[in-house]
């Protein structure tokens, strides 16, 4: 598939949706990149919180990943910022112990099973999280279950909040785009990084103007879909 230069979540499709349905086509075009248009992120900032939607592991959107490490880069983005963001949608992993580990704990209770004692371990960036006021309480369970291999986690997971790269109001940002995106919906942290970014000084724009990005990136379905469409329509009619 090949990758529009205009800034946007559409690829190619919109102009067979064009040809198809242009009141339709011109209408959710204008919706999906209002984004881009209203000012109130940067542009750099829009494509980077399209770069994680897109790469999330709960997605894996490698289509939309490219074209909006494209526009980042065009946008003015650094390696690492990027990098940044793809390490971030590596480590969105980490909600199955936020699911399950506590459920693992309630369900061992009620079986009568006993937790075993953990031989005393060095969790150095647990600690230091903590201290900072960082530590969040969902992860007491795994963090119960295994000190260790929570603290190995946290060293690499927390490098996204330490305002090397990004602020602390666009790290929030960019893990509200991880938590409401439509393939993840991770409810808890979606509610911990809006109160964060508001607390950081993110405005109450600023936040929606994420959630629409987790909102137009429907339009991947469109991306996908109507070239197969136009596809098997043509070979149909070929053999027709």
């Amino acid at each position: 598939m090949s990758i529009r230069k205009e800034p946007g979540p559409w690829d190619d499709a919109i102009d067979r949706m064009r040809e198809w349905d242009p009141a339709w086509a011109e209408a959710c075009e204008r919706m999906a990149t209002h984004p881009w248009r209203s000012g109130i992120l940067p542009r750099k900032f829009v494509e980077l919180c399209c770069i994680a939607i897109n790469a999330a592991i709960t997605n894996l959107n490698g289509d939309g990943t490219r074209r909006h490490i494209r526009g980042a880069l065009d946008a003015g983005a650094t390696r690492e910022e990027i990098l940044l963001v793809l390490k971030m949608a590596s480590l969105l992993a980490i909600h199955s112990c936020s699911l399950g580990a506590p459920i693992l704990l309630e369900e061992a209770r009620e079986a009568g099973v006993k937790i075993q004692p953990k031989a005393a371990a060095a969790t150095p960036t647990c600690d230091t999280i903590k201290a900072a006021g960082g530590w969040n309480t969902a992860w007491d369970p795994f963090y119960q279950l295994d000190p260790t291999w929570t603290d190995a986690y946290m060293s690499v997971g927390w490098v996204a909040y330490d305002g090397k790269v990004f602020s602390s109001k666009e790290a929030e940002l960019l893990s509200i785009a991880f938590d409401a995106s439509i393939t993840h919906m991770y409810a808890p942290g979606t509610r911990r990084h809006i109160k964060a970014a508001l607390k950081l000084g993110a405005s109450m724009e600023e936040i929606m103007e994420v959630l629409k990005l987790c909102v137009v990136q429907g339009v991947q379905a469109a991306n996908l879909g109507v070239p197969i469409l136009a596809e098997e329509l043509a070979r149909r009619a070929a053999g027709s």
